[in-house]
């Protein structure tokens, strides 16, 4: 037996995982399809990524089995794709796994006939039977004997699949799609906060039942609607709003060391996470604390927006200063094992005798017994009791439990840091970077408008780094935008949400450095994605006309961990339009949402991106234009006013000679009395031209509600 397999070449992590098991792996290309067609053998297709903890298992059980490569080498060509380098691939066959099985998730085991249509799947089997799960060589030896006998009936099931999942695959995702809207753009924001209240949990917060995950797009959603109606008009919202975004803070969901957060919770109350920690969540989820702290005023949601934007740059920057993409659930095998302790190895962390000990352990409930139901004796660190609390109990001052505390955290971060560490999957993804180039841009405004310069400073560097990444090795002259950059290489064709991701947060980073060539990099996406991705019959298919053909052409419209490609498009073609003026952008925006303005009301959760952009589509823009020289004090002293609070409704640009500009916004506009002016215009209706930071300040406070913390 080799010593290696044919994915010894590839640059993810995860096919480098498996390319020294015995099977004899192929990754997906035209060697295998074509090896597939050539020798009529069915294609075994197993799609993970590297921070899966049952691909890991799956992998030692039965991939690393000698008996079960041979078992797979006699019958079947063997295909391993990372799911996070091929969206379109795992869209499709999950798809079909969902279908066959009622139920998806990863590792993904499907069966293709040698031209790709799938005929059976499942997720994980395991190396022997365990309940109704049969062990994976009896699934091995059962797909084998029915394509041998029975073929007939096994490539009409494959017919028959295919054209349901070609059906499938251009709707929502939660039914079929239910017609057009009554109107371009109904008014939905009010059905969609009400349907959220009914399914809220109001004592942990966030919203349905175990294992429950974070809902970063819906709380943005939320904090939209109290930025429109001020914070004090809608208690109910706000309650909402509150209650999830303290519970998942004080949880085991959240990294309490660290600061960044885990994928999700595996019960209701955020104590016991699945400990991979994936780009996209945090960047999210420190997007959507920071938005709280700016709107609701609360330092707690600062100092988490601060910690997870810290945590992105210390934990996932590569050595080309890309964004990794995760990090594994596992370390050497067990699952959160860097991440747990026992009462001992926390005093030991704070050196014997601390006075600090108790403390730490009533703030972050460390126990003999544990409170981790997987390994008794260990304790997922979560704050089970607040600042006030524990000053009460300890007779010390807030003040004084706040630094004991931090002194301690910073302790406990040191000795965990000499651990074994998990593994990091260290492939730079377009659409994920994106999503963290837009958190740390937005992070560098607010902190920089809170005169915190050394961190806006630090953030707005990690973006342009990251950006530079995306950028030079991912988009080439023509366009078009490769998926996944590591080690030197760039690979796999962007998809929709690559190409609207990536767009958003170089959307930001333009307002962050107003640097415009990160803004015509964005619309150079989105010229891609309005001449490459159109679905004539409204928004767009998740991939480009010119991209590999695969059994049916996807296009799902439903919001996953990940914005949905559609919606987040949605969002960036309304940000150019009123950058631009150019209705071509509005026109594309409200053709992709007359196909869910009526359904997202009446399913919020899985349409939360979407109902940012509904409600993006129905607001009056605020589009400010100043001229100034950016740096000049007079030119700040106007971005202060604009760039302090939460105001999702608006856009800015800045130019020092904006005659030489390529954003259409700052066209013809010239300063009055050689000062820095800006200019302001509002539900298509532009205001005159102001110099004074404070005429400025109250021409925009009469077009906002006030926002009464």
């Amino acid at each position: 037996m080799a010593a290696h397999n044919r994915l010894v070449g590839e640059t993810s992590p995860y096919l480098l995982q498996h390319a020294h098991n015995p099977v004899d792996w192929f990754p997906w290309g035209p060697e295998a399809l074509e090896r597939a067609r050539t020798e009529d053998k069915p294609i075994f297709l197993s799609i993970g990524y590297a921070a899966c903890h049952w691909c890991h298992v799956m992998e030692r059980e039965s991939f690393e089995d000698p008996v079960t490569a041979a078992d797979l080498a006699g019958d079947f060509i063997a295909i391993k794709v990372d799911r996070e380098e091929r969206p379109d691939l795992d869209q499709v066959y999950m798809a079909a796994v969902q279908a066959l099985t009622g139920q998806g998730g990863w590792p993904m085991s499907v069966f293709l006939t040698p031209d790709g249509r799938p005929f059976y799947g499942g997720t994980y089997f395991p190396a022997v039977p365990r309940g109704e799960l049969p062990a994976f060589r009896q699934v091995l030896a059962a797909v084998a004997h029915a394509w041998r006998e029975q073929r007939t009936s096994v490539e009409a099931s494959g017919d028959r699949l295919v054209a349901a999942l070609s059906e499938g695959l251009q709707s929502t995702g939660v039914g079929a799609v239910e017609g057009e809207a009554t109107s371009p753009l109904p008014a939905g924001a009010a059905a969609a906060v009400a349907t959220l209240a009914t399914s809220f949990d109001a004592r942990h917060g966030g919203w349905g039942r175990a294992p429950k995950f974070p809902q970063p797009m819906t709380i943005e959603f939320l904090l939209r609607r109290l930025a429109a109606v001020g914070p004090s008009g809608d208690p109910a919202t706000r309650r909402m709003v509150r209650i999830t975004l303290d519970r998942m803070a004080a949880g085991g969901l959240r990294d309490q060391l660290g600061g960044g957060f885990h994928r999700y919770s595996t019960d209701a109350e955020w104590l016991a996470p699945h400990f991979e920690q994936m780009l996209y969540d945090n960047a999210q989820l420190g997007r959507v604390y920071l938005h709280a702290w700016q709107l609701l005023g609360d330092e707690r949601d600062r100092a988490v927006a601060c910690a997870t934007l810290d945590a992105i740059v210390r934990d996932f920057m590569t050595a080309d200063r890309g964004l990794a993409a995760s990090r594994d659930a596992d370390t050497d095998g067990v699952e959160g094992a860097t991440f747990t302790w026992d009462p001992a190895e926390v005093a030991l962390a704070l050196a014997p005798g601390s006075p600090d000990l108790p403390l730490v352990r009533a703030a972050w409930d460390v126990t003999e017994a544990g409170n981790w139901h997987e390994a008794h004796g260990r304790t997922i660190l979560r704050r089970v009791r607040n600042d006030v609390e524990l000053a009460e109990t300890f007779g010390l001052s807030i003040a004084e439990v706040q630094i004991r505390l931090e002194r301690a955290r910073s302790d406990l971060l040191a000795a965990r840091a000499r651990r074994a560490q998990p593994n990091r999957d260290d492939k730079v993804l377009a659409g994920w970077n994106g999503l963290a180039i837009a958190a740390l841009a937005e992070g560098a405004i607010a902190l920089g408008a809170d005169g915190d310069f050394e961190r806006a400073d630090r953030y707005r560097s990690a973006a342009i780094a990251a950006a530079r990444v995306c950028v030079d090795g991912l988009l080439d002259a023509n366009g078009r935008l490769w998926r996944s950059w590591k080690d030197g290489r760039a690979t796999g064709s962007g998809v929709l949400e690559d190409y609207a991701c990536l767009a958003e947060g170089l959307l930001a980073l333009y307002a962050a450095t107003f640097d415009e060539g990160w803004f015509r990099a964005a619309r150079g996406l989105v010229g891609s994605i309005l001449a490459r991705f159109v679905d004539p019959a409204g928004g767009f298919f998740d991939t480009a006309i010119d991209h590999e053909v695969l059994i049916t052409r996807p296009k799902n419209l439903q919001d996953n961990a990940v914005p949905s490609g559609n919606a987040m498009a949605v969002t960036v073609l309304l940000r150019l339009a009123a950058l631009t003026g150019e209705g071509r952008y509005r026109d594309g925006a409200e053709g992709a949402l007359r196909l869910v303005a009526d359904l997202a009301p009446r399913h919020p959760t899985f349409f939360g991106q979407w109902l940012v952009a509904l409600d993006l589509a129905l607001a009056d823009i605020d589009e400010i234009a100043i001229v100034g020289d950016p740096g000049l004090p007079a030119t700040e002293r106007l971005l202060a006013v604009i760039q302090v609070g939460f105001h999702p409704n608006q856009v800015v640009a800045l130019a020092g000679t904006p005659a030489s500009s390529s954003i259409e916004l700052l066209r013809e506009r010239r300063q009055v009395a050689g000062l820095p002016t800006a200019f302001v215009c509002h539900a298509f209706a532009c205001r005159l031209p102001v110099t004074d930071p404070e005429a400025l300040a109250a021409l925009l406070a009469r077009q906002r509600p006030a926002l009464t913390r």
